[in-house]
């Protein structure tokens, strides 16, 4: 099989560029409507990696358009039914990003990720062991490290802007920022979500020990799930039978890269190290094992 050809800065003149982001470059269809392509740029720790690692726009593209379909009952998502030819009729535009592009309405994004943790691990982790909680979420005594959760946990956090780090948030400060109403309804869908998705991923061979999702809204007010959703860079996916609690279990997400840049020197501010060729490679692979697995 051919190695896909990395795209690390998508080039689209037909159409205005709004934004480029960590992953995704953001580009002006009409009044309505937005193209949103994702590269194969990686960021960890907030910080865009030189790097990008082949195919990764793909996989985070196709496990997203899987999660949002299954996802349909529970909760609308910023999907628009436009063709890809209509928006971009120039072949060479179209070529450079299909299997990475998506026509998107234009919505309203919250203030807010919407995190969910079945799983102590990461900062969750940390917290836990300094304070007994999770973001504020008293748990029980003696939990391990990887152990699950008794039941799923809602801990949301700011969203920042790139370069700077998202931060934690009391339940609280989400109802100060959205509203009682509205910021119930993004923790129980976020709930939701994550407690269909695991047991679905399960069955499959992948535990998601964690995921972050993101909401906006139309003008009418109505709630509809936006961005990626329960992709290998919004999410922890572990396989299931590598599972040990007491160890940070292998993963298939960019955790690989968090681990490696871990024992660098570095300060995890901008610029990024570059990556090996080796950590790209089994990066590539590790996020097209996960599609596979997930949407076979």
């Amino acid at each position: 099989m051919t190695a896909p050809v990395a795209l690390y800065e998508s080039s689209l003149p037909s159409l205005k560029l709004l934004a480029r982001g960590k992953v995704r470059d953001i580009y002006d269809i009409d009044a309505q409507h937005m193209l949103i392509v994702t590269t194969d740029r990686i960021s960890a720790f907030d910080v865009i990696l030189p790097e990008p690692i082949p195919g990764k726009g793909q996989v985070l593209t196709s496990v997203s358009n899987f999660w949002f379909h299954k996802m349909q009952h529970i909760i609308a998502n910023h999907q628009s039914d436009l063709p890809l030819e209509d928006v971009l009729p120039n072949h060479s535009e179209r070529t450079q990003v299909e299997g990475r592009a998506i026509i998107v309405k234009k919505l309203k994004p919250l203030p807010v990720e919407a995190i969910v943790r079945g799983y102590l691990i990461g900062s969750g982790w940390k917290d836990y062991l300094q304070t007994g909680a999770v973001c504020g979420i008293q748990l029980p005594e003696n939990l391990q490290q990887a152990q699950q959760l008794p039941e799923a946990i809602y801990t949301p956090s700011t969203k920042a802007n790139i370069g700077d780090h998202d931060e934690n948030i009391a339940f609280s400060k989400t109802i100060a920022l959205l509203g009682k109403e509205l910021a119930e309804q993004v923790k129980d869908v976020s709930l939701q979500i994550y407690n269909e998705a695991a047991e679905f991923a399960k069955q499959r061979g992948i535990i998601i020990a964690d995921s972050k999702f993101e909401f906006g809204l139309d003008k009418q007010g109505k709630l509809y799930l936006i961005d990626e959703v329960l992709t290998p860079d919004s999410s922890r996916f572990w396989p299931v039978e590598q599972y040990q609690i007491g160890i940070s279990p292998p993963s298939f997400d960019k955790q690989f890269i968090r681990d490696y840049l871990e024992t660098l020197d570095w300060d995890k501010t901008a610029p990024g190290p570059s990556l090996p060729d080796q950590v790209v490679k089994i990066s590539a692979e590790k996020y097209r094992e996960a599609e596979q697995i997930l949407t076979r």
